[in-house]
């Protein structure tokens, strides 16, 4: 499974999912979130009214609409809470619960931003090692998906990732 990083809007790439960092009433909010309701249209409120929320570190799937990407994987990250309550696992969890979706509806590449490093609060240095981490160690639950891509909002979070994406490179 490639994994590659970039700074780059998530609403624009050309991968078969791109992932929300959603919350657990998945309709809509700031952040990525918001950019994401914005771009996929109306449509998309309407499919996560039915879904009927989703648990933190769990993820649901719904349709792309107007964006690029066909479909949509939204995960509820944790809250950070100085690392005292169960948020790696958590974290963790979104990635792996993710992969698990893309890889059932024949995802072969999908985009994920800075899952709970927003507003959410968590310390992106750990956040960006949980990511890539579980990433790699999920690529064997998930032959089908080739291609990981690591979208960052600013320079800083990119070189980051980068750094990381090096130190556990295979």
């Amino acid at each position: 499974m490639l994994t590659t990083a970039i700074q780059a809007d998530i609403t624009t790439l050309q991968v078969d999912a791109i992932v929300n960092a959603a919350n657990s009433s998945l309709l809509g909010g700031g952040g990525v979130d918001g950019a994401i309701h914005r771009a996929a249209g109306p449509e998309l409120l309407h499919e996560c009214r039915l879904l009927g929320g989703c648990k933190t570190g769990d993820a649901k799937i719904t349709g792309g609409y107007r964006l690029p990407a066909r479909h949509i994987i939204h995960t509820v990250g944790p809250v950070w809470r100085n690392g005292e309550n169960d948020e790696a696992s958590l974290l963790a969890a979104c990635y792996r619960h993710s992969l698990a979706l893309a890889e059932s509806v024949g995802a072969q590449t999908i985009a994920f931003p800075s899952i709970s490093t927003g507003i959410y609060g968590y310390p992106i240095t750990l956040a960006a090692r949980i990511a890539v981490a579980t990433v790699k160690a999920c690529a064997g639950n998930a032959p089908g998906v080739q291609s990981v891509v690591f979208c960052c909002f600013s320079a800083s979070d990119l070189e980051l990732y980068t750094q990381v994406l090096h130190e556990l490179a295979d």
